[in-house]
């Protein structure tokens, strides 16, 4: 019999284990990000500024739908994970066959909204002319292709719930290569221009999902998927979508904010846009170890959760807050010191780099609150907590970014670098409130598990 492939972080060094999953974790989505990160490269050196700001202006559009959806797998993430630290099979199978069933059909929903509202999502957004045409192109045929991305992260999902992140990060690195193979292929050697790139990264994440759906349908271990069992449980569905849907609401709203956001980019014209591309593409390079550890500790509190383990699951999260501050602040320094080199990655003009270089500088250290933030999201989702990190982090990335950006550009000045700081001003603000909240309910939940004990000693 073939050896299980998960794991049960109930047992073992909290420190290892946290790492141990995190770690496949984070050079996965590295892997993953490098499919929009070289359509940008590949944009920026061989094709133009304009198609370079056109790729860039599309990333909030795109993550709408997808951060969407992966609120939606981090309610099945949770309830699978619980489910395997309370050893319940039968639990486990029913989430899975509902988690599955409901991606298909979202897959095609996804698809048909994506096509049809391109452009007037676009013409939202304030997109200049001159790189209108090649944003339409790039995100029709992207969303024509959206179900391969989305069917891969349910399924790699589903793995990473019981613990196994290698294999899905094996996948990730066979399918960026090839991914950076059809760029340079659609573009250099065909020259389809934006149109090759969108083709390219389509064509990788299906064959990402295909492998991770073979995967799911031929194991032998307890996560197996039976297409012929695939049906949607309501009750399970409740659970999902009770822990989930409050993080894929809190996602896409926050992904739509950010869509006003690069309204206000778009007013100084493409030199600008293009900056700012290359600066939320080393800005999200900088964000993975977070976003890893956070995801980390959310299975790690709900897989010790379901298993009683309260206080191991406290320390985990301690634990994962040290681990991300320290990545993130290693990484965020050398980069203030190299920002241009590094945007030069993406594109040799003069003027974009300088703007880049000014976006990088200004926000780059502020990151260190959002590692908080993540972590503490993820810590409160493991705990079937979603709720209040969705109103934490609608109020302050929306509400509070949004008012700034609002005031800071009537009466101050609108400038890039005011409009730059948008970004840090929520974050600031969720830092603030978020560990307020935590800190409260963390005592809350230690005197209830007390309460137990004084009553048994005074009987």
């Amino acid at each position: 019999m073939a050896k299980s492939k998960t794991r049960d972080m109930t047992k073992g060094s909290i420190f290892l284990q946290i790492v141990a999953f995190a770690l496949p974790l984070l050079l996965g989505n590295i892997f993953q990000m490098l499919y929009n990160t070289v359509d940008t490269v590949v944009v920026g050196q061989f094709v133009g500024k304009e198609a370079l700001a056109a790729v860039g202006s599309t990333t909030m559009i795109v993550n709408m739908m997808v951060f969407f959806f992966n609120g939606f797998s981090v309610g099945a993430g949770v309830v699978i994970s619980h489910s395997f630290g309370a050893k319940n099979r039968e639990m486990l199978h029913t989430a899975i066959e509902t988690t599955m069933a409901m991606t298909f059909l979202i897959c095609v929903v996804f698809t048909v909204i994506g096509v049809i509202f391109v452009r007037p999502m676009l013409l939202f957004m304030s997109t200049p002319e001159d790189v209108m045409a090649d944003a339409t192109t790039y995100l029709r045929i992207y969303f024509f292709g959206i179900s391969g991305l989305l069917i891969y992260n349910m399924g790699s999902g589903i793995l990473r719930a019981v613990g196994d992140t290698r294999r899905p990060l094996y996948f990730l690195v066979l399918t960026s290569v090839v991914n950076i193979l059809l760029d340079l292929l659609f573009v250099v050697v065909i020259p389809l221009g934006i149109a090759g790139v969108a083709i390219a990264t389509i064509l990788s994440q299906f064959i990402s999902a295909v492998l991770t759906m073979l995967l799911l349908i031929r194991t032998d271990d307890i996560y197996k998927l039976t297409f012929h069992d695939l049906k949607i449980h309501g009750k399970t569905l409740v659970q999902i979508l009770g822990i989930g849907l409050p993080t894929a609401i809190q996602s896409t709203i926050t992904a739509f904010s950010n869509v006003f956001v690069q309204s206000y980019v778009n007013v100084f014209g493409s030199s600008v846009m293009a900056g700012w591309s290359c600066y939320n593409k080393i800005d999200s390079f900088i964000m993975l170890p977070m976003g890893s550890v956070a995801n980390a500790a959310t299975t790690f509190v709900s897989q010790n959760l379901g298993a009683g383990e309260e206080e191991r699951a406290d320390r985990g999260t301690v634990i994962s807050l040290v681990i991300t501050l320290s990545i993130t602040a290693l990484i965020a320094t050398p980069i203030y010191f190299l920002a241009a080199p590094a945007t030069r990655m993406f594109t040799n003009d003069s003027e974009v780099i300088g703007y880049s270089v000014l976006f990088l500088k200004t926000n780059i250290f502020f990151l260190l609150f959002n590692c908080v933030n993540h972590v503490l999201a993820g810590a409160l989702r493991g705990r079937g907590d979603s709720r209040a990190p969705m109103i934490i982090m609608l109020s302050t990335f929306v509400g509070v970014r949004q008012l700034y950006l609002y005031l800071a550009t009537h009466f101050i000045a609108n400038t890039e670098k005011i409009v730059g700081l948008g970004y840090p001003v929520g974050w600031t603000m969720c830092f603030i409130v978020e560990v307020t909240y935590f800190l409260i309910t963390s005592a809350i939940r230690k005197k209830k598990r007390r309460l137990p004990e004084v009553g048994n000693g005074n009987r």
